[in-house]
Protein backbone atom coordinates (compact mmCIF):
# COMPACT_ATOMS: atom_id res chain seq x y z
CA UNK A 1 0.00 0.00 0.00
CA UNK A 2 1.09 3.57 -0.65
CA UNK A 3 0.12 6.88 0.92
CA UNK A 4 -2.41 8.87 -1.13
CA UNK A 5 -2.88 12.66 -0.94
CA UNK A 6 -6.20 12.49 -2.76
CA UNK A 7 -8.94 10.00 -1.97
CA UNK A 8 -12.58 9.50 -2.88
CA UNK A 9 -14.92 7.20 -0.95
CA UNK A 10 -17.83 6.12 -3.11
CA UNK A 11 -21.38 5.25 -2.06
CA UNK A 12 -20.83 4.70 1.63
CA UNK A 13 -23.59 4.99 4.18
CA UNK A 14 -22.20 8.18 5.72
CA UNK A 15 -22.97 9.05 9.32
CA UNK A 16 -23.68 12.77 9.18
CA UNK A 17 -23.37 15.12 12.19
CA UNK A 18 -27.16 15.10 12.52
CA UNK A 19 -26.98 11.37 13.32
CA UNK A 20 -28.52 10.25 10.04
CA UNK A 21 -27.03 7.66 7.70
CA UNK A 22 -27.20 8.76 4.05
CA UNK A 23 -25.52 7.16 1.04
CA UNK A 24 -22.99 9.37 -0.67
CA UNK A 25 -19.45 10.15 -1.75
CA UNK A 26 -16.66 11.84 0.23
CA UNK A 27 -13.76 13.70 -1.37
CA UNK A 28 -10.55 13.96 0.66
CA UNK A 29 -7.59 16.18 -0.24
CA UNK A 30 -4.38 16.61 1.77
CA UNK A 31 -5.83 14.99 4.86
CA UNK A 32 -9.04 17.03 4.99
CA UNK A 33 -12.63 16.29 4.02
CA UNK A 34 -13.38 18.56 1.04
CA UNK A 35 -16.83 17.58 -0.22
CA UNK A 36 -19.69 15.30 0.73
CA UNK A 37 -22.47 14.72 -1.80
CA UNK A 38 -24.89 12.00 -2.95
CA UNK A 39 -22.75 11.70 -6.11
CA UNK A 40 -19.50 13.48 -6.94
CA UNK A 41 -18.66 13.91 -10.60
CA UNK A 42 -15.97 11.85 -12.29
CA UNK A 43 -13.09 12.31 -12.59
CA UNK A 44 -12.35 14.55 -9.62
CA UNK A 45 -8.61 14.26 -9.87
CA UNK A 46 -6.59 12.00 -12.13
CA UNK A 47 -4.39 11.03 -9.19
CA UNK A 48 -7.29 10.33 -6.83
CA UNK A 49 -7.60 6.90 -5.42
CA UNK A 50 -11.18 5.65 -5.14
CA UNK A 51 -12.66 3.24 -2.61
CA UNK A 52 -15.91 1.48 -3.44
CA UNK A 53 -17.72 1.54 -0.10
CA UNK A 54 -21.01 0.08 -1.29
CA UNK A 55 -22.69 -1.70 1.61
CA UNK A 56 -20.32 -0.23 4.21
CA UNK A 57 -20.94 2.43 6.86
CA UNK A 58 -18.56 5.40 7.14
CA UNK A 59 -17.97 6.62 10.69
CA UNK A 60 -15.63 9.18 12.25
CA UNK A 61 -12.51 7.38 13.43
CA UNK A 62 -12.49 6.20 17.02
CA UNK A 63 -10.62 8.37 19.53
CA UNK A 64 -9.61 6.11 22.42
CA UNK A 65 -9.03 8.42 25.38
CA UNK A 66 -7.40 5.95 27.75
CA UNK A 67 -4.69 3.51 26.73
CA UNK A 68 -1.46 2.14 28.21
CA UNK A 69 0.94 1.39 25.36
CA UNK A 70 3.91 0.47 27.59
CA UNK A 71 6.66 2.37 25.76
CA UNK A 72 9.20 3.25 27.01
CA UNK A 73 10.35 0.66 29.49
CA UNK A 74 7.82 -2.17 29.18
CA UNK A 75 8.05 -2.98 25.48
CA UNK A 76 7.87 -6.71 26.08
CA UNK A 77 4.12 -6.22 26.67
CA UNK A 78 3.43 -3.67 23.91
CA UNK A 79 5.09 -0.79 22.10
CA UNK A 80 3.90 2.21 20.12
CA UNK A 81 4.41 0.39 16.83
CA UNK A 82 2.39 -2.73 17.68
CA UNK A 83 -0.21 -0.74 19.58
CA UNK A 84 -0.81 1.65 16.70
CA UNK A 85 -1.20 -1.33 14.35
CA UNK A 86 -3.79 -2.74 16.74
CA UNK A 87 -5.54 0.65 16.73
CA UNK A 88 -5.66 0.69 12.93
CA UNK A 89 -7.22 -2.75 12.85
CA UNK A 90 -9.81 -1.65 15.39
CA UNK A 91 -10.80 1.56 13.63
CA UNK A 92 -9.05 3.69 16.26
CA UNK A 93 -7.52 6.71 14.51
CA UNK A 94 -6.31 8.60 17.61
CA UNK A 95 -5.36 7.68 21.16
CA UNK A 96 -4.55 9.37 24.47
CA UNK A 97 -1.88 7.46 26.38
CA UNK A 98 -1.20 7.26 30.10
CA UNK A 99 1.97 8.23 32.02
CA UNK A 100 2.80 4.97 33.85
CA UNK A 101 5.68 4.00 31.59
CA UNK A 102 9.34 3.71 32.59
CA UNK A 103 10.42 6.43 33.03
CA UNK A 104 7.15 8.00 34.12
CA UNK A 105 5.73 10.78 31.96
CA UNK A 106 6.01 13.57 34.53
CA UNK A 107 8.29 16.10 32.82
CA UNK A 108 8.61 17.91 29.52
CA UNK A 109 11.64 15.78 28.71
CA UNK A 110 9.81 12.47 29.16
CA UNK A 111 6.82 13.84 27.24
CA UNK A 112 9.09 14.95 24.38
CA UNK A 113 10.65 11.49 24.31
CA UNK A 114 7.24 9.87 23.86
CA UNK A 115 6.26 12.35 21.15
CA UNK A 116 9.47 11.64 19.25
CA UNK A 117 8.98 7.88 19.53
CA UNK A 118 5.36 8.14 18.38
CA UNK A 119 6.27 10.31 15.38
CA UNK A 120 8.47 7.50 14.10
CA UNK A 121 6.34 4.49 15.05
CA UNK A 122 2.63 5.35 15.05
CA UNK A 123 0.37 4.86 12.05
CA UNK A 124 -2.44 6.65 13.95
CA UNK A 125 -2.64 9.99 15.79
CA UNK A 126 -1.36 10.29 19.33
CA UNK A 127 -1.59 12.38 22.48
CA UNK A 128 -0.28 11.93 25.99
CA UNK A 129 -1.24 12.65 29.60
CA UNK A 130 1.21 14.00 32.12
CA UNK A 131 1.23 12.24 35.48
CA UNK A 132 0.71 13.89 38.85
CA UNK A 133 3.05 13.07 41.73
CA UNK A 134 3.26 14.20 45.33
CA UNK A 135 6.21 16.41 44.38
CA UNK A 136 4.04 18.80 42.30
CA UNK A 137 6.67 19.17 39.59
CA UNK A 138 6.31 22.44 37.65
CA UNK A 139 5.93 20.58 34.35
CA UNK A 140 2.57 19.30 35.58
CA UNK A 141 1.13 22.70 34.72
CA UNK A 142 3.52 23.75 31.96
CA UNK A 143 4.45 20.75 29.78
CA UNK A 144 2.95 20.79 26.27
CA UNK A 145 1.21 19.36 24.39
CA UNK A 146 -0.76 17.31 26.90
CA UNK A 147 -4.43 16.33 26.95
CA UNK A 148 -4.65 16.55 30.73
CA UNK A 149 -3.28 15.54 34.12
CA UNK A 150 -3.63 11.93 35.22
CA UNK A 151 -4.02 11.19 38.92
CA UNK A 152 -3.87 7.64 40.27
CA UNK A 153 -5.88 7.88 43.50
CA UNK A 154 -5.50 4.11 43.90
CA UNK A 155 -4.35 0.87 42.23
CA UNK A 156 -0.85 2.24 41.91
CA UNK A 157 2.41 2.28 43.78
CA UNK A 158 5.44 4.52 43.62
CA UNK A 159 5.49 8.22 42.72
CA UNK A 160 2.26 8.18 40.66
CA UNK A 161 0.14 7.19 43.66
CA UNK A 162 -1.48 10.37 45.00
CA UNK A 163 -4.03 9.25 47.55
CA UNK A 164 -3.94 11.80 50.38
CA UNK A 165 -6.55 14.56 50.36
CA UNK A 166 -4.16 17.46 51.13
CA UNK A 167 -2.00 16.53 48.14
CA UNK A 168 -5.01 16.06 45.90
CA UNK A 169 -6.41 19.40 47.07
CA UNK A 170 -3.15 21.10 46.10
CA UNK A 171 -3.26 19.66 42.59
CA UNK A 172 -6.92 20.58 42.07
CA UNK A 173 -6.26 24.12 43.34
CA UNK A 174 -3.53 24.95 40.81
CA UNK A 175 -3.93 25.58 37.11
CA UNK A 176 -6.87 24.83 34.85
CA UNK A 177 -5.93 21.67 32.96
CA UNK A 178 -8.36 18.79 32.81
CA UNK A 179 -7.73 16.32 35.62
CA UNK A 180 -8.48 12.65 34.85
CA UNK A 181 -8.65 10.37 37.87
CA UNK A 182 -8.34 6.65 38.45
CA UNK A 183 -10.79 6.70 41.34
CA UNK A 184 -10.21 3.95 43.89
CA UNK A 185 -9.58 4.44 47.62
CA UNK A 186 -6.08 3.05 48.16
CA UNK A 187 -6.40 2.78 51.94
CA UNK A 188 -9.56 0.69 51.67
CA UNK A 189 -7.83 -1.52 49.09
CA UNK A 190 -4.85 -1.96 51.40
CA UNK A 191 -7.07 -2.99 54.32
CA UNK A 192 -9.03 -5.45 52.21
CA UNK A 193 -5.87 -6.97 50.77
CA UNK A 194 -4.89 -7.82 54.32
CA UNK A 195 -8.38 -9.13 55.07
CA UNK A 196 -8.41 -11.45 52.05
CA UNK A 197 -4.70 -12.37 52.04
CA UNK A 198 -3.95 -15.95 51.04
CA UNK A 199 -6.87 -16.34 48.65
CA UNK A 200 -5.65 -17.17 45.15
CA UNK A 201 -8.97 -17.26 43.31
CA UNK A 202 -8.81 -14.20 41.01
CA UNK A 203 -12.50 -13.57 41.64
CA UNK A 204 -11.50 -12.18 45.04
CA UNK A 205 -10.03 -9.21 43.16
CA UNK A 206 -13.51 -7.73 42.73
CA UNK A 207 -14.08 -7.96 46.48
CA UNK A 208 -10.72 -6.49 47.46
CA UNK A 209 -11.16 -3.50 45.17
CA UNK A 210 -14.87 -3.32 45.80
CA UNK A 211 -17.60 -0.90 44.77
CA UNK A 212 -17.14 1.08 47.95
CA UNK A 213 -13.47 1.74 47.22
CA UNK A 214 -14.42 3.19 43.83
CA UNK A 215 -17.32 5.24 45.17
CA UNK A 216 -15.31 6.83 48.00
CA UNK A 217 -12.58 8.00 45.64
CA UNK A 218 -15.06 9.35 43.10
CA UNK A 219 -16.85 11.24 45.86
CA UNK A 220 -13.56 12.82 46.95
CA UNK A 221 -12.59 13.80 43.41
CA UNK A 222 -16.04 15.30 42.86
CA UNK A 223 -15.80 17.25 46.12
CA UNK A 224 -12.46 18.78 45.12
CA UNK A 225 -13.67 19.50 41.58
CA UNK A 226 -16.67 21.38 42.96
CA UNK A 227 -14.51 23.24 45.49
CA UNK A 228 -12.35 24.73 42.74
CA UNK A 229 -14.74 24.32 39.78
CA UNK A 230 -11.92 22.31 38.23
CA UNK A 231 -12.47 20.36 35.03
CA UNK A 232 -12.69 16.69 36.10
CA UNK A 233 -12.93 13.45 34.18
CA UNK A 234 -13.70 10.14 35.91
CA UNK A 235 -11.84 7.36 34.12
CA UNK A 236 -13.29 3.85 33.59
CA UNK A 237 -16.35 4.19 35.86
CA UNK A 238 -17.26 0.69 36.96
CA UNK A 239 -20.01 0.75 39.59
CA UNK A 240 -23.72 1.40 39.85
CA UNK A 241 -23.07 3.58 42.88
CA UNK A 242 -20.81 5.93 40.93
CA UNK A 243 -23.27 6.12 38.06
CA UNK A 244 -26.09 7.05 40.43
CA UNK A 245 -23.88 9.63 42.15
CA UNK A 246 -23.22 11.24 38.79
CA UNK A 247 -26.87 11.06 37.82
CA UNK A 248 -27.77 13.25 40.80
CA UNK A 249 -24.65 15.38 41.22
CA UNK A 250 -22.70 16.03 38.03
CA UNK A 251 -21.58 19.61 37.43
CA UNK A 252 -21.31 20.84 33.86
CA UNK A 253 -17.51 20.69 33.99
CA UNK A 254 -17.40 17.00 34.96
CA UNK A 255 -17.35 14.10 32.48
CA UNK A 256 -16.98 10.36 32.89
CA UNK A 257 -16.31 7.29 30.77
CA UNK A 258 -16.96 3.55 30.80
CA UNK A 259 -15.10 0.67 29.16
CA UNK A 260 -16.68 -2.01 26.97
CA UNK A 261 -15.51 -4.60 29.49
CA UNK A 262 -17.41 -2.92 32.35
CA UNK A 263 -20.51 -2.90 30.13
CA UNK A 264 -20.20 -6.42 28.71
CA UNK A 265 -18.19 -8.51 31.18
CA UNK A 266 -18.86 -9.16 34.85
CA UNK A 267 -17.56 -11.31 37.69
CA UNK A 268 -18.76 -14.48 35.96
CA UNK A 269 -15.82 -14.03 33.55
CA UNK A 270 -13.37 -15.23 36.23
CA UNK A 271 -14.89 -18.71 35.91
CA UNK A 272 -14.17 -18.89 32.18
CA UNK A 273 -11.00 -16.87 31.58
CA UNK A 274 -9.47 -16.62 35.07
CA UNK A 275 -6.82 -13.93 35.49
CA UNK A 276 -7.42 -12.68 31.93
CA UNK A 277 -10.51 -11.05 33.48
CA UNK A 278 -8.44 -9.23 36.09
CA UNK A 279 -8.29 -5.45 35.68
CA UNK A 280 -8.41 -2.22 37.69
CA UNK A 281 -11.01 -1.20 38.61
CA UNK A 282 -12.28 -4.79 38.62
CA UNK A 283 -15.20 -6.32 36.80
CA UNK A 284 -18.45 -5.95 38.72
CA UNK A 285 -21.84 -7.61 38.93
CA UNK A 286 -24.49 -7.97 36.20
CA UNK A 287 -26.45 -5.29 38.08
CA UNK A 288 -23.54 -2.87 37.68
CA UNK A 289 -23.47 -3.69 33.94
CA UNK A 290 -27.15 -2.80 33.72
CA UNK A 291 -26.91 0.50 35.59
CA UNK A 292 -23.81 1.60 33.69
CA UNK A 293 -25.53 0.86 30.38
CA UNK A 294 -28.51 2.97 31.36
CA UNK A 295 -26.26 5.80 32.50
CA UNK A 296 -24.47 5.72 29.14
CA UNK A 297 -27.75 5.75 27.22
CA UNK A 298 -29.03 8.64 29.33
CA UNK A 299 -25.90 10.76 28.87
CA UNK A 300 -24.82 10.51 32.50
CA UNK A 301 -21.71 8.72 31.21
CA UNK A 302 -20.26 10.75 28.37
CA UNK A 303 -18.11 8.37 26.35
CA UNK A 304 -16.20 5.12 26.02
CA UNK A 305 -12.52 4.27 26.50
CA UNK A 306 -10.80 0.90 26.44
CA UNK A 307 -8.15 1.24 29.16
CA UNK A 308 -6.05 -0.95 26.84
CA UNK A 309 -3.51 -2.32 29.32
CA UNK A 310 -1.78 -5.40 27.89
CA UNK A 311 0.31 -7.99 29.71
CA UNK A 312 1.87 -11.13 28.30
CA UNK A 313 0.11 -14.47 28.68
CA UNK A 314 3.07 -15.63 30.79
CA UNK A 315 2.53 -12.74 33.20
CA UNK A 316 -1.20 -13.37 33.32
CA UNK A 317 -0.59 -17.07 34.04
CA UNK A 318 0.90 -16.26 37.43
CA UNK A 319 -1.16 -17.16 40.48
CA UNK A 320 -3.32 -14.36 41.92
CA UNK A 321 -2.37 -11.88 43.38
CA UNK A 322 0.93 -12.02 41.47
CA UNK A 323 -0.95 -11.83 38.18
CA UNK A 324 -1.05 -8.25 36.84
CA UNK A 325 -4.28 -6.33 36.24
CA UNK A 326 -5.19 -5.15 32.77
CA UNK A 327 -6.39 -6.34 29.38
CA UNK A 328 -6.08 -5.23 25.75
CA UNK A 329 -8.99 -3.52 24.02
CA UNK A 330 -8.30 -1.24 21.06
CA UNK A 331 -8.82 -3.93 18.44
CA UNK A 332 -12.25 -5.03 19.63
CA UNK A 333 -13.91 -1.95 21.15
CA UNK A 334 -15.65 -0.61 18.04
CA UNK A 335 -16.86 -4.03 16.88
CA UNK A 336 -18.10 -4.82 20.38
CA UNK A 337 -20.16 -1.64 20.54
CA UNK A 338 -21.47 -1.89 16.97
CA UNK A 339 -22.54 -5.45 17.74
CA UNK A 340 -24.60 -4.00 20.59
CA UNK A 341 -26.10 -1.55 18.10
CA UNK A 342 -26.91 -4.39 15.71
CA UNK A 343 -28.70 -6.13 18.57
CA UNK A 344 -30.82 -3.03 19.22
CA UNK A 345 -29.23 -1.98 22.49
CA UNK A 346 -28.15 1.39 21.09
CA UNK A 347 -27.79 3.09 17.69
CA UNK A 348 -24.82 3.40 15.36
CA UNK A 349 -24.99 7.18 15.85
CA UNK A 350 -24.76 6.76 19.62
CA UNK A 351 -21.71 4.52 19.26
CA UNK A 352 -19.99 7.12 17.06
CA UNK A 353 -20.78 9.85 19.55
CA UNK A 354 -19.49 7.82 22.50
CA UNK A 355 -16.33 6.71 20.72
CA UNK A 356 -15.39 9.81 18.75
CA UNK A 357 -17.50 12.98 18.79
CA UNK A 358 -17.91 13.31 22.56
CA UNK A 359 -14.25 12.49 23.17
CA UNK A 360 -13.07 15.21 20.78
CA UNK A 361 -15.37 17.68 22.52
CA UNK A 362 -14.28 16.77 26.05
CA UNK A 363 -10.56 16.94 25.29
CA UNK A 364 -10.98 19.91 22.93
CA UNK A 365 -9.34 18.19 19.99
CA UNK A 366 -10.07 20.42 16.99
CA UNK A 367 -11.38 19.12 13.65
CA UNK A 368 -11.94 15.57 14.87
CA UNK A 369 -14.99 13.47 15.64
CA UNK A 370 -17.31 14.29 12.75
CA UNK A 371 -17.69 13.72 9.02
CA UNK A 372 -18.03 17.23 7.63
CA UNK A 373 -16.15 19.50 5.21
CA UNK A 374 -13.07 20.99 6.81
CA UNK A 375 -12.69 18.18 9.34
CA UNK A 376 -9.65 15.94 9.40
CA UNK A 377 -10.14 12.79 7.33
CA UNK A 378 -9.89 10.35 10.24
CA UNK A 379 -12.47 7.78 9.21
CA UNK A 380 -13.41 4.12 9.41
CA UNK A 381 -15.49 2.02 7.03
CA UNK A 382 -17.25 -0.79 8.88
CA UNK A 383 -19.21 -3.85 7.79
CA UNK A 384 -22.47 -4.42 9.65
CA UNK A 385 -23.61 -7.16 7.26
CA UNK A 386 -21.29 -9.91 8.45
CA UNK A 387 -20.06 -11.42 11.71
CA UNK A 388 -16.60 -12.76 12.47
CA UNK A 389 -15.14 -14.18 15.70
CA UNK A 390 -12.44 -12.66 17.88
CA UNK A 391 -9.49 -15.00 17.27
CA UNK A 392 -6.19 -15.01 19.07
CA UNK A 393 -4.26 -15.53 15.83
CA UNK A 394 -5.69 -12.29 14.38
CA UNK A 395 -4.65 -10.05 17.28
CA UNK A 396 -2.05 -7.42 16.32
CA UNK A 397 -1.38 -6.25 19.87
CA UNK A 398 1.95 -7.64 21.02
CA UNK A 399 0.30 -9.39 23.97
CA UNK A 400 -1.53 -11.68 21.52
CA UNK A 401 -4.82 -12.27 23.36
CA UNK A 402 -8.25 -10.78 24.06
CA UNK A 403 -10.73 -11.29 26.90
CA UNK A 404 -13.39 -11.47 24.18
CA UNK A 405 -11.82 -14.40 22.35
CA UNK A 406 -14.53 -16.48 20.69
CA UNK A 407 -17.14 -13.71 20.68
CA UNK A 408 -18.80 -13.30 17.27
CA UNK A 409 -18.89 -9.60 16.35
CA UNK A 410 -20.08 -7.39 13.54
CA UNK A 411 -18.92 -3.89 12.65
CA UNK A 412 -15.28 -4.81 12.13
CA UNK A 413 -13.20 -2.14 10.43
CA UNK A 414 -12.70 -2.84 6.73
CA UNK A 415 -10.78 0.36 5.95
CA UNK A 416 -9.22 2.77 8.45
CA UNK A 417 -8.15 6.22 7.24
CA UNK A 418 -5.93 8.60 9.22
CA UNK A 419 -5.33 12.09 7.90
CA UNK A 420 -6.51 10.97 4.48
CA UNK A 421 -4.11 8.03 4.44
CA UNK A 422 -5.40 4.47 4.18
CA UNK A 423 -3.69 2.82 7.14
CA UNK A 424 -5.67 -0.43 7.25
CA UNK A 425 -7.35 -2.31 4.39
CA UNK A 426 -8.04 -5.92 3.50
CA UNK A 427 -6.69 -7.10 6.83
CA UNK A 428 -3.33 -5.38 6.42
CA UNK A 429 -1.75 -2.28 7.96
CA UNK A 430 0.04 0.22 5.73
CA UNK A 431 3.55 0.66 7.22
CA UNK A 432 4.14 3.81 5.13
CA UNK A 433 1.40 5.74 6.90
CA UNK A 434 2.14 8.05 9.82
CA UNK A 435 -0.12 9.64 12.38
CA UNK A 436 0.26 13.13 13.82
CA UNK A 437 0.53 14.59 17.31
CA UNK A 438 -2.91 15.72 18.45
CA UNK A 439 -3.61 19.36 19.33
CA UNK A 440 -5.62 20.35 22.35
CA UNK A 441 -7.38 23.72 22.51
CA UNK A 442 -7.04 23.94 26.28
Amino acid sequence: MTVDSSLVIRQAQILHPDGELRIGDVQIEDGKIQQIAPHLALPLNNSSREIDATGLILLPGVIDPQVHFREPGLEHKEDLFTASYACARGGVTSFLEMPNTRPLTTTQATLDDKLQRASKKCVVNYGFFIGATAEMLPDLLEANPVCGIKIFMGSMHGPLLVDEEPLLDKIFSQGSRLIAVHAENQERIRQRREQFAGIHDPAIHSQIQDNQAALEATQLALKLSKKYQRRLHILHMSTAEEAELMRHDKPAWVTCEVTPQHLLLNTSAYETIGTLAQMNPPLRSPYDNQVLWQALLDGVIDFIATDHAPHTLEEKAQEYPNSPSGMPGVETSLALMLTQAAQGRCTVAQVANWMSTAVAKAYRIPNKGAIAPGYDADLVLVDLNNYAPVRREDILSKCGWSPFEGWSLTGWAKVTIVGGQVVYENGKVNPQAHGQALRFDL
